[in-house]
């Protein structure tokens, strides 16, 4: 029998964070959203419910969890507030978790407790100013400097996420380092720590939404790092940071459920409330029927997520059933931000206001870790196409 009930020690974390979501989040995170400043209060508390060490062994100081359980978190996180739940993820998936499965265990000893913790952040750089989903036009160049055993970077990236905080201690980079015997480029990805000599960190970027999370251009000229700064095989680091990417994917849509879910919630609280004509707008059957529509969308993202994560956990093949779980958790998140606005009318609108902000942060999640362009191409190729 298939069976999606959460046990015990599942629920009563999803509840603590649930309540964390609303106790300290929200109270302070439109202020954080306003200013685009980055929480780092919340963070740190977040750090210390060991919610960055959720899928790492007790080994790194982590809690032994698995990948389910760090989504089970991201959706609630969501439900309140995405810029919170986007650092989580991007710590976790992109930061974290690279190191994790392919550092060695020097790289491991020195980067890992400090990034499970929560005491430090990391980037991921792959996307560049010329190159997003197409991974093979990326530009930046590591060359090897045999004399002195120190890989020499040059290039830029775009839309790193935890790129330029005050507790960020590394970006990996994704560069070309040769060409293959086939003509391609050889692809891996080097560990540049922050403050290296000629790496720069251009200001924050001014976004749509996820306001409250960090978000940076990235140069490199002439960045020197030692030569087991390499992360991984050479050459594989492609193929590594498409086992990562695959991953995240399942996290993204756990996030984009929790935005859709929030929806809902903040719809049924405000049908209640707010009158119309006599009666409150919940009594009227349009409303009913669009608040239905949300929970069925944000209902079904939820299976999908949690089928691409048992995959994932099984140790099957799982690549499909992330693109599937992102592509319909991502348009349930902006279909359901623009029927909560409507819901909610002028108030709505307002920037002040929770679906404001979810209506602005639901966008890009039809685009980051994947376009939702690229989930239809992953499942089409996968179907034989």
């Amino acid at each position: 029998m298939v069976d999606f009930r959460l046990s015990e020690e599942q629920e009563a974390l999803r509840a603590s964070v649930r309540d964390f979501a609303r106790e300290q989040i929200a109270p302070v995170i439109a202020e954080h959203y306003d200013k685009h400043t980055f929480p780092y209060d919340v963070v740190r508390q977040m750090g210390k419910m060991g919610l960055f060490g959720l899928p790492f062994p007790e080994r790194w100081g982590g809690m032994d969890g698995d990948y389910f359980v760090l989504c089970l978190v991201l959706e609630e996180l969501a439900r309140v507030d995405s810029s919170v739940a986007a650092t989580l993820e991007a710590a976790v998936s992109l930061g974290a978790m690279p190191l994790f499965r392919y550092g060695t265990p020097a790289q491991q000893e020195r980067w890992l407790p400090a990034l499970v913790s929560g005491e430090a952040l990391a980037g991921f750089g792959l996307t560049e100013p010329g190159a997003g989903s197409d991974a093979g036009g990326i530009t930046t160049r590591a060359v090897y400097d045999d004399a002195r055993d120190e890989w020499v970077i040059n290039g830029a990236k775009a839309f790193i996420t935890n790129s330029g905080t005050d507790i960020t201690t590394l970006v990996t980079v994704m560069a070309v380092t040769g060409v293959g015997a086939d003509g391609a480029k050889e692809l891996s990805t080097i560990i540049v720590p922050s403050g290296t000599p000629g790496f720069t960190v251009a200001p924050g970027y001014s976004k749509v939404g996820w306001c409250a999370s960090d978000t940076h251009e990235l140069a490199f000229d002439d960045v020197r790092v030692p030569g087991d700064n390499l992360l991984g095989a050479r050459g594989r680091g492609l193929a590594q940071f498409l086992r990562i990417l695959d991953e995240g994917r399942i996290a993204i849509a756990a996030l984009a459920t929790g935005l859709a879910q929030g929806c809902v919630d903040e719809s049924v609280t405000y049908a209640a409330q707010r009158s119309a004509f006599g009666r409150n707008i919940g009594a009227y059957q349009a409303i009913q029927f669009m608040i239905a529509d949300m929970e069925l969308r944000a209902h079904t993202a939820r299976l999908a997520y949690y089928d691409a994560a048992a995959r994932m956990l099984e140790g099957t093949d799982f690549k499909r059933h992330a693109a599937l779980a992102k592509l319909h958790a991502g348009n349930a998140a902006m279909d359901n931000a623009r029927a909560a606005t409507q819901v909610h009318g002028g108030y709505g609108f307002m920037n002040e206001s929770a679906v404001g902000r979810f209506y602005r942060d639901a966008k890009i999640l039809e685009v980051g870790e994947g376009t939702s362009e690229v989930q239809r191409l992953i499942v089409a190729r996968d179907l034989g196409l």
